[in-house]
């Protein structure tokens, strides 16, 4: 019997607003994390450490506030309905913080990999680990899972390269250029993206 598991990054993916320009933008701090993410996009600054770099900024802020924020972001909903239609199928794989995104990710219904921080008084005080997204599409191939990922950022190529589909999603803003070479498919609506996942199932 084929077995068959869809990865989606979920920032512009799953979400059709990106989250960490949501949070800066709440708390006042966007212009710092806007900056960041312009360098980060060009190359000045490797993802990993850009990451630390964000996290340093928003890790100040309250936790739970984050968490309430972030259980609001739209999601895109025949998307949305296509994951709870096939939940045990689906996963979302995110380098947000498990703490920021917990509200979140119960609300879209399916399993979910994020990074991995501590909470004291309420504020990230440590970062533990940065989620590599190729590590999940790796642990359902050596399960016996045939790997469908579905992104949209430079963050998400060694995870589009390992799977057996992959799927550049351009729903919010274009595919990173990056992604286009390792891409199966390119998809640029909802509708088409939600077509292309049931003719995968």
């Amino acid at each position: 019997m084929r077995k068959v598991k869809f990865i989606f990054d979920l920032d512009g993916t799953v979400t059709s607003q990106e989250t960490l320009p949501l949070i800066a933008s709440h708390f006042g701090v966007e212009e710092k994390i806007s900056e960041l993410t312009r360098k980060t996009i060009r190359g000045n600054v490797p993802f990993v450490e850009s990451f630390i770099r964000r996290v340093h900024i928003l890790g100040k802020l309250p936790v739970s506030e984050i968490n309430d924020l972030l259980a609001d972001v739209p999601l895109y909903e025949k998307l949305h309905g296509f994951i709870l239609a096939n939940s045990d199928k689906c996963a979302i794989a995110t380098g947000n913080l498990n703490c920021w995104v917990e509200k979140l990710s119960g609300k879209i219904g399916c399993t979910s990999f994020c990074s991995d921080a501590e909470v004291n008084d309420n504020k990230v005080s440590r970062l533990n680990t940065i989620l590599k997204k190729e590590n999940v599409v790796s642990r359902y191939k050596s399960e016996g899972y045939e790997v469908i990922y579905i992104g949209d950022g430079n963050n998400d190529i060694e995870a589009m390269r390992l799977a057996d589909i992959a799927i550049a999603n351009g729903c919010t803003h274009d595919p990173a250029i990056s992604i286009l070479g390792v891409a199966d498919y390119v998809v640029y609506t909802e509708e088409a993206l939600c077509r292309q996942l049931n003719q995968l199932l």
